[in-house]
């Protein structure tokens, strides 16, 4: 077989599983937003006949004569849209052949069913009845590490999952210089009397509003209806089914504006980034997202960076004016720091931008400890309950608000967590180095003027795909290797200005 040969054979091969793959995520969005309570038990089973016909494609020998045959391509690259694809999928598909079958189809059906017990045990607040299936889940992980490399700390092993060419040691590095500043940050603002008025986004919001604005600010900020939907579900999410079938889903909240608004906001921000990788290199790596700190930096860039900018309420204060009678006599000023008010909670997804990488060190620290067997899932409660004392002061009443209220767990996905900090940071890096080519970025806001940042966004990270690594992503796009200096620098000053505080030595 040429290379020529070699080549086409798997671009065909791997897109036909890539079609599998996205009817295992199709399958995930139904249990996600409609599925029968009593359905979840066949899913699994569902999941798992997938999981196995999947395996089973990436596991054939034709696939490894193929690549052999195009090593003159990977050594020699033409063409670097190329020589990338073969790079990902040697390592992709070589990291699958080290795994059992019977050790993939038992993960897949596990974290199904794991997640449909989960979702009803933490409606209930039943810790116990969904504890063993987190201790089966942690067991099968260690497993998946040790099988792919048994020398390695298992977190090194499985993060390369979410964030290829990432390590503990890179994490820390990082993650330390950001706690050092989120702390100091934190400490100002909780010792300064200066306040806003919360209650603004606690009061009146009727559902059929909340999801008509939704659409509306979406739509604003470029997702395209024409190739996705919106949906309703217990913890959002965003799924891509296809390269031009992106689903976004929230929730809501009729005494919280913030909820809905920012959530929907942040699960767009991912839809954009599944809707700018270009079609036609669909199934190959080029065709789809780099990482899930990739993908976060998007969709917390969206949220944070744009959504609760100063800019972005100017333009869009009077139509939330106009939808909610409730905030017909509030002032801008005030809406906005309302909306970005600073106060240790309980819940990941509605932590303000200070705390929320607190939440993501605490999940960071746990999960290590599980998967080095330095804590079982027996005292996880307990253990989380006092590093969340510990870190942001506060104590969960129910293991529902603690260590039930994710699903990623539930979900089997273990060393997931640190992308969102990761996003965080990537987020920031991107904006500046956005802001330098574009030029003033909040008064684009202030006419709902998103265009020129999501036209710069595909251009110079979505169109890739993954042809790159996400540091080598990040260095490329901004010029600098990924720092929490830019985000740290983006802390201080906002939120200096919010609580009229000197912030400029954190």
């Amino acid at each position: 077989m040429n290379c020529t040969d070699a080549y086409d054979s798997l671009v065909l091969h791997m897109t036909e599983t890539t079609q599998l793959e996205t009817v295992a995520a199709l399958l995930a969005w139904d249990q996600g937003t409609q599925i029968p309570v009593q359905g979840h038990a066949y899913r699994a089973a569902q999941m798992g006949a997938l999981t196995r016909v999947i395996h089973k494609r990436n596991t054939d020998p034709k696939l490894f004569a193929a690549l052999d045959a195009c090593q003159e391509l990977l050594e020699n690259p033409e063409d670097d849209q190329q020589s990338a694809n073969l790079r990902v999928w040697s390592k992709y598909l070589n990291r699958a052949r080290k795994i059992p079958e019977r050790l993939a189809v038992e993960v897949a059906r596990n974290s199904t069913e794991s997640e449909g017990v989960w979702a009803m045990a933490r409606q209930k607040n039943d810790w116990k009845s969904f504890a063993p299936y987190l201790e089966k889940t942690v067991k099968l992980k260690k497993e998946v590490a040790a099988t792919l490399d048994d020398s390695k700390d298992p977190y090194d092993v499985l993060i390369e999952d979410y964030e290829p060419g990432e390590s503990v040691e890179e994490l820390e590095n990082i993650f330390t210089d950001l706690m050092e500043t989120t702390q100091r940050i934190l400490d100002a603002i909780l010792g300064s009397s200066v306040r806003p008025d919360a209650t603004i986004m606690k009061r009146e919001f009727p559902q059929k509003t909340q999801e008509k604005m939704a659409r509306q600010m979406v739509q604003a900020l470029g997702f395209d209806f024409n190739m996705g939907r919106m949906d309703t579900t217990v913890h959002p999410f965003c799924t891509s089914v296809g390269p031009k079938d992106i689903r976004i889903t929230t929730r809501y909240n009729e005494h919280d504006f913030a909820e809905s608004f920012f959530g929907i906001v942040h699960e767009c921000g991912h839809a954009l980034y599944s809707q700018g990788i270009p079609a036609e290199r669909f199934g190959t790596p080029c065709g789809r997202a780099v990482s899930l700190g990739i993908h976060e930096s998007q969709s917390r860039l969206w949220e944070n960076l744009v959504a609760r900018s100063k800019g972005f309420w100017v333009y869009a204060f009077p139509q939330v004016q106009k939808a909610y009678p409730s905030l017909s006599s509030v002032d801008l000023d005030a809406f906005h720091f309302a909306a970005n008010e600073v106060k240790p909670g309980l819940i990941r997804t509605d932590a303000d931008e200070v705390t929320y990488n607190i939440h993501i060190m605490l999940r960071f620290k746990l999960e290590r400890a599980l998967l080095r067997g330095e804590l079982s899932v027996q005292d996880l409660p307990e253990a989380w309950n006092t590093a969340m004392q510990k870190m942001l002061g506060i104590t969960p009443e129910t293991d529902a608000q603690g260590v039930m209220q994710d699903v990623h767990w539930a979900s089997g996905l273990l060393t997931y967590f640190p992308t969102y900090t990761l996003g965080n940071i990537y987020a920031s890096q991107f904006m500046d180095a956005a802001e330098r080519e574009l030029g003033d970025l909040n008064a684009m806001f202030e006419k709902g003027e998103f265009a020129p940042l999501l036209d710069w966004l595909r251009t110079h990270i979505h169109a890739h795909g993954s042809r790159y690594l996400p540091r080598d992503l990040v260095e490329r796009v901004t010029g600098e290797k990924p720092s929490a200096k830019a985000l740290c620098t983006h802390l201080s000053r906002k939120y200096g200005e919010l609580y009229s505080l000197s912030l400029e030595n954190c």
